[in-house]
């Protein structure tokens, strides 16, 4: 497994990478933060990691970055070990989250394992430190690394207990500039109530940031949908277990539930540095 923590070989030169695809005609976001939860490694199966999901998350992901999308991901790690539900049953919170941290470092790298087996350039970084196996989270350097066309996988979360996955992923989107935040589900985006338990569950194809909390809907946690509303960064809720999904997103198709401050237009993501 190819983990790559540096930007330069032994002899002090960058490696050199095939050029940078243009952005396709038709692509309505250039940088996108896409957040997968770890239960979606599973597939309809009992293990942690199903090797053919696997294969099919990586396969996607390969084909949008082929449209020149720059893309980033977050990936839970639920499907190994959740803190949340760890320290339900006694175990120390801080001690258990850091545990689902470790979680998704294992994640990242099986991620970044069937990216690079299909010729995708992927660096890992941790907000954890441990150099062995992954880079540790340097914000320029994660930019820079999408600017020259690699995959980013953000592993450990924010590196601090107390915070989802959920969490990071909108914190990293806002740092490294993201134009969305896709966060890909087993259903067709946000509803009323449980569409799998109520066959009359209604889905919103538009939210503002305000009903997803006022209303307690399941998107993503508190915290993350009040960082994206104090930053105007819009997210996107739709389903991945259709193939094909994140291209037809990238490229502008209606799917999902859109949540936005609907008083305002999307920021603009800043210039990126160099």
């Amino acid at each position: 497994m190819a983990t790559g923590t540096s930007d330069r070989d032994p002899a002090g030169e960058e490696p050199a990478l095939p050029d940078k695809p243009p952005l396709a005609p038709g692509v309505k976001f250039s940088r996108i933060l896409l957040k997968l939860s770890g239960e979606a490694l599973m597939g309809s199966t009992e293990q942690a990691i199903d090797p053919a999901t696997l294969t099919s998350i990586a396969d996607e992901i390969v084909d949008v970055h082929g449209l020149g999308v720059e893309i980033a991901l977050v990936i839970g790690g639920g499907n190994i070990f959740r803190g949340v539900a760890a320290s339900s049953r006694g175990m120390d919170r801080a001690h258990a989250d850091y545990m689902g941290m470790l979680a998704t470092v294992i994640n990242s790298l099986a991620l970044q394992d069937a990216l690079e087996s299909r010729g995708s350039h992927t660096r890992v970084q941790s907000a954890i430190e441990m150099e062995r196996i992954a880079e540790p989270y340097i914000r320029r350097r994660a930019i820079r690394h999408l600017e020259k066309g690699r995959l980013v996988i953000f592993a450990a979360g924010t590196g601090n207990p107390y915070f989802t996955t959920d969490t990071a992923a909108s914190l990293r989107a806002m740092e490294i500039g993201a134009e969305i935040v896709m966060k890909a589900t087993r259903v067709d985006g946000v509803y009323d109530k449980d569409p799998q338990k109520f066959k009359d569950a209604r889905m919103f194809r538009r939210l503002s940031y305000l009903d997803v909390l006022n209303r307690n809907l399941a998107v993503m946690d508190s915290t993350a949908i009040s960082l994206c509303r104090d930053n105007n960064l819009p997210i996107l809720v739709f389903n991945m277990t259709k193939p094909g999904n994140i291209r037809r997103v990238v490229l502008g198709e209606p799917l999902g539930t859109l949540v936005v401050d609907q008083r305002r237009e999307p920021r603009t993501p800043p210039n990126n540095p160099t």
